[in-house]
């Protein structure tokens, strides 16, 4: 295994972020520093082309927070500047002072301090950043061809991308560093019959490197059935239906219901629903969901959130009773709530969010095959496509691209593309009647708030069983 070095950037600016924290603690009650240097790059093969660029996550910055008299600022900068930490500090302290004198300035409680030093790194097997980029490609476009056979098969294309973590944090009582790297990989394929075309995907993910190709190109055999048997896909006649979600399903469902729908900076502002449901019930006694980077490894996981805050795994619901949210620390200091470590930045130079991280239902007691033969007539989903969700009105939306028909407990070979699934949140946990006893999670994707402010998340869990209405 390679253990994954920190930022040669970020360990040289570190004792001069150290300075800088600790000259202006004396002139704020509270004040820290989170400095980013993420790099990435991204490949794909398509038919005739190849190429790398450079993905969206990365950035290299930081950012500072002030308390004082209440009130909070924050100054991001692309760099480090000026001719000592001495000069520099006085100028984050200008910017500071300037910002929170502004009328429109909130006042919270304390941000808390108390001491920790921590730091975290990472392992691979390959370092994607090492290797050849041209041998990269030429992989991506073995696995793509193996696909493609122009019968039924007629366009396939694949991608890879990686980023390299590094973020340090650093207030008067606080020194946290971590860097890890996350890896995702997808195959498309698009089926062809005619004028009837279908498409599909593999999706992989980790925090792991190259490797993360070899479970891709286990992925084609199955890509290629699946591709065959939707161009005789029919389409659902309206209705309600008994479902059986696969993990990708039901991970999404639980971010969609109660991932958006309890982040806490939502109660603050009023938009959540789920405020006016804690400590009642909301699901099945076989729904239990956490939301948390700590207590499994994808790609939603840390050690540290962007406000400093060290990673926990918070039970959003327990036997079907919602038992709270996860915030970031100002909507945790408003609302007096504990800070869960879910404060999250697109970039340095964002604003934090309460954000999920890794979100899923806990797994039950059931095996697959005795939740399919319980089903009188309904759908085994899975290919998620899409999903959304109302937080103030509790509605939700799943999309996917392939529904295998269950009559009498036996797949029927019917199959439907693409299916739309909808539902009011609390009758669909509260139908739920069946969970597997097995669990994955997947984070080949990313999460955006209100259509912007996008973090890298995961979800998943165990198949479930419920009802809701498909079209």
């Amino acid at each position: 295994m390679i253990q994954r070095p920190h930022s040669v950037f970020l360990s040289g600016e570190k004792p001069t972020l150290q300075e800088i924290i600790r000259l202006l603690s004396t002139r704020f009650d509270y004040i820290s520093v989170l400095g980013t240097d993420d790099r990435g790059i991204s490949y794909s093969a398509t038919p005739g082309e190849t190429r790398t660029y450079e993905p969206m996550w990365v950035q290299r910055g930081f950012v500072f927070r002030a308390q004082k008299a209440g009130k909070i600022a924050e100054y991001a900068c692309p760099i480090i500047g000026g001719p000592s930490p001495a000069e520099f500090a006085r100028v984050v302290e200008g910017e500071l002072e300037r910002l929170l004198a502004a009328p429109t300035a909130m006042s919270f409680a304390p941000l808390p301090d108390e001491p920790l030093v921590e730091e975290f790194r990472g392992s691979i097997e390959e370092d994607p950043f090492a290797a050849d980029p041209e041998a990269i490609l030429a992989r991506l476009t073995a696995i793509r061809e193996r696909i493609t056979d122009g019968k039924i098969v007629v366009m396939a294309q694949s991608r890879y991308e990686c980023v390299d973590v590094s973020r340090i944090f650093i207030s008067p009582h606080r020194s946290l560093f971590q860097s890890f790297t996350w890896s995702q990989a997808y195959l498309f394929g698009v089926a062809r019959k005619g004028q009837q075309s279908k498409m599909s995907y593999r999706p992989v993910s980790g925090r792991k490197g190259l490797e993360l190709l070899r479970s891709l190109e286990l992925k084609v055999p199955e890509l290629t059935q699946e591709l065959a048997s939707l161009l005789d896909a029919v389409k659902i006649e309206p209705g309600e239906y008994e479902v059986i979600l696969d993990p990708d399903m039901s991970g999404t469902l639980a971010h969609e219901a109660f991932g958006h729908g309890v982040e806490t900076d939502m109660f603050f502002k009023g938009r959540a629903k789920a405020v006016e449901y804690l400590g009642k019930r909301v699901g099945s006694d076989l729904v239990t969901m956490y939301d948390g980077a700590e207590g499994v490894d994808q790609c939603g996981s840390f050690l540290f959130d962007d406000e400093g805050t060290r990673a926990t795994k918070t039970k959003v619901i327990e036997a079907g009773i919602l038992l709270g949210g996860i915030s970031d620390s100002l909507s945790a200091l408003a609302l007096g709530i504990p800070l869960t470590g879910n404060g999250r930045r697109e970039a340095y130079s964002h604003k934090a969010y309460a954000r999920m991280t890794n979100t899923y239902f806990a797994p039950g007691d059931s095996k697959v095959e005795d939740m399919i033969a319980t089903v009188k007539h309904g759908w085994y989903l899975s290919r998620l496509s899409s999903g959304m969700e109302d937080p103030r009105n509790w509605g939700i939306q799943l999309l996917c691209m392939v529904g295998k028909e269950i009559v009498d407990g036996k797949f029927t070979g019917k199959v439907a593309s693409p299916v739309v699934c909808s539902g009011y949140v609390p009758d669909v946990l509260q139908a739920i009647s069946m969970v597997s006893d097995d669990f994955e999670l997947a984070g080949s994707g990313a999460c955006g708030k209100g259509h912007k402010e996008y973090a890298k998340v995961s979800s998943g869990g165990p198949c479930i069983k419920t009802k809701m209405r498909l079209g």
